[in-house]
């Protein structure tokens, strides 16, 4: 069976094609910031991407009608539990009007649908989207009753690497205690307790630890003196907290390999005291799992982009390995994921679910 996988990012739109569960075509469409510039908000790129995805299918040979699903990243959607959803109205309704927040992954469904739609007997499904909530009530209450803890985080490959190692480990997923963390862009820890993540870093508001774009947990009180300065906007403070925060203020540069490889070695004490700073964040975080979990973990994972980085993994796993075994698993392939997801669903393995 054909499954179609689309992937949109902020300036690029990730495509592939899997027969059953073998990749046999990917390409990663970019987008020209002068053709996105005039676009007010994400979702009015829908025509736009859609035409590109079908000029890339069409150049590489492929007809609609070989497939028999399109599976679109999860954009944000109300806090749903971890699973396949068939796309509808009322999903898209949501993701069109950003109701629960801006992102290009919400054109994901969008797009997926109207190409599934056109294909006889095709469906369109989202996968474990990254407002995946399975949160225990206890990790919900902040500090304050005008806040309260959300989960928004990488939820696809926590999900898909949690299941990943427990089938190379020979048990079920739903049977261990993980602490999972995906380290990219974006770095969230997550507490996962025999099938469910009860707690978790929110990524994206900048809860955890800093990354190599973004500020992580802050001093309260030092964020409150500065909002109210006079010195930044809101779109300022915005930009401190995620994009222009982290690893990329320090050292103005958030490319792991040229920390790693050119900085540290030469000498950079800098570049040596942020990168530990960082692995210390990091572990600190896990701990903080370990107690969600009362010291019963049978595994910490790394994950994501930055765990091909050896230094980084060796201080993270020097710090942690005494809580429990940790195992590594570079890079992130939400592709593989969504497909799998979506062959599961097809095949009946797996009920899909209603929003």
């Amino acid at each position: 069976m054909k499954i179609l996988i689309i992937n949109p990012g902020s300036t690029s739109t990730k495509i592939a094609v899997f027969e059953d569960e073998q990749n046999i075509f990917q390409k990663n469409l970019q987008h020209d910031a002068d053709d996105l510039k005039d676009f007010k908000i994400v979702t009015e790129q829908f025509a736009f991407r859609k035409k590109a995805i079908l000029e890339v299918l069409r150049e590489a040979g492929y007809a609609l009608d070989d497939f028999k699903a399109v599976v679109g990243r999860g954009g944000i959607v109300r806090p749903v539990p971890s699973g396949v959803y068939a796309i509808n109205k009322a999903m898209k309704d949501d993701l069109r009007t950003c109701r629960f927040g801006k992102h290009a992954s919400n054109l994901g469904a969008l797009i997926a649908d109207d190409i599934a739609g056109a294909i006889p007997g095709c469906k369109a499904y989202i996968a474990d989207p990254v407002v995946v909530d399975e949160l225990q009530d206890v990790a919900r209450v902040a500090g304050h009753p005008l806040f309260r803890r959300t989960a928004m985080f990488h939820a696809l490959n926590h999900k898909a690497i949690a299941k990943k190692h427990a089938q190379k480990a020979g048990r079920a997923y739903e049977d261990l205690n993980l602490i999972v963390v995906h380290l990219g862009g974006g770095i969230s820890v997550g507490a996962h307790r025999k099938g469910k993540i009860v707690d978790v870093t929110n990524a994206v508001d900048g809860e955890g630890p800093f990354t190599p774009e973004r500020s992580g947990t802050l001093p309260a009180l030092q964020v409150a003196e500065l909002c109210f300065s006079g010195r930044y906007t809101l779109a300022q403070v915005g930009k401190i907290l995620t994009g222009e925060g982290g690893m990329v203020a320090h050292l103005g540069t958030n490319q792991f390999q040229k920390i790693e490889q050119e900085l540290i070695p030469a000498g950079d004490s800098k570049a040596a005291l942020i990168h530990e700073a960082m692995a210390y964040n990091i572990a600190k975080f896990i701990g903080a799992m370990s107690t969600v979990l009362e010291g019963r973990v049978d595994a910490i994972l790394l994950t994501g982009g930055i765990a091909w980085n050896p230094l980084m993994m060796a201080s993270i796993i020097r710090k942690v390995e005494y809580i429990a075994p940790v195992s590594v698993y570079p890079g992130e392939d939400e592709m593989s994921a969504l497909a799998t997801n979506g062959l599961r669903a097809l095949k009946g393995e797996t009920e899909t679910i209603e929003y």
